[in-house]
């Protein structure tokens, strides 16, 4: 009991000076100048551009597995290392737009949480409505911004499972029969894979256009 009430204090200790620090980095840019609108923009444009080199990487890795099917039995081994490479190569960025995409999020939910905050101390009625009325709009652009990313986003990881099973097999069994037994499995892989790069490319879009209405 005094263990789990330790373990809670810890915790909320944890939030309290993670949230603590946060405001203090804003406290910091808002020094230069900088404003929480204009860090949800930055971390859009980080998010777009974290976005974009995965949907390279993923091709790189779609024509990798496209390739291994047409290997002579001597360059099996080669071209399941250059695989096995694409694979860690494709991890890796799809851990680092897991964290673009969380930079992004709390930015974009302090800023609204502030936004909403500074309309209730507006005296004047007309021009809260009309800031109420802009962040209604710039809330919208950004959910459809945020769902096309999202759906992109956890597209990745299913993809990722079907890729090391895939790879682990191949590992084991790193001959002709298995090459064989595995194009079906490959070839459903190269469809999730194109259908990923084209989520990625309409959250792409989406970021751009988002960019692009921001001041």
């Amino acid at each position: 009991m005094i263990q789990r009430f330790c373990l809670g204090i810890a915790f909320a200790s944890v939030i309290a000076l993670s949230i603590g620090c946060q405001s203090a980095v804003y406290s910091t840019y808002e020094k230069f100048g900088v404003y929480k609108r204009d860090l949800l923009k930055t971390r859009v444009i980080a998010a777009r551009n974290e976005e974009k080199e995965a949907g390279e990487q993923f091709k790189d890795a779609l024509t990798k597995l496209r390739e291994i099917y047409g290997s002579s039995g001597s360059n099996l081994e080669k071209t399941y290392d250059k695989l096995k490479s694409e694979y860690d190569g494709s991890v890796a960025k799809a851990d680092a737009v897991h964290k673009r995409v969380r930079d992004m999020e709390t930015v974009a939910n302090d800023l609204f949480r502030e936004w909403e905050s500074e309309i209730k101390q507006i005296s004047s009625a007309s021009m809260k409505a009309s800031s109420r009325d802009q962040l209604r709009q710039t809330r919208e652009r950004y959910d459809d911004m945020h769902r096309a990313l999202k759906r992109a986003e956890q597209s990745m990881d299913p993809v990722l499972i079907k890729f090391r099973d895939h790879i682990l097999y191949l590992k084991h069994n790193l001959n002709a029969q298995a090459i064989a037994s595995l194009k079906g499995e490959a070839v459903s892989i190269q469809n999730d894979i194109a259908r990923l790069i084209e989520d990625m490319n309409v959250s792409i879009e989406q970021a751009d256009a988002f960019i692009k209405q921001m001041p």
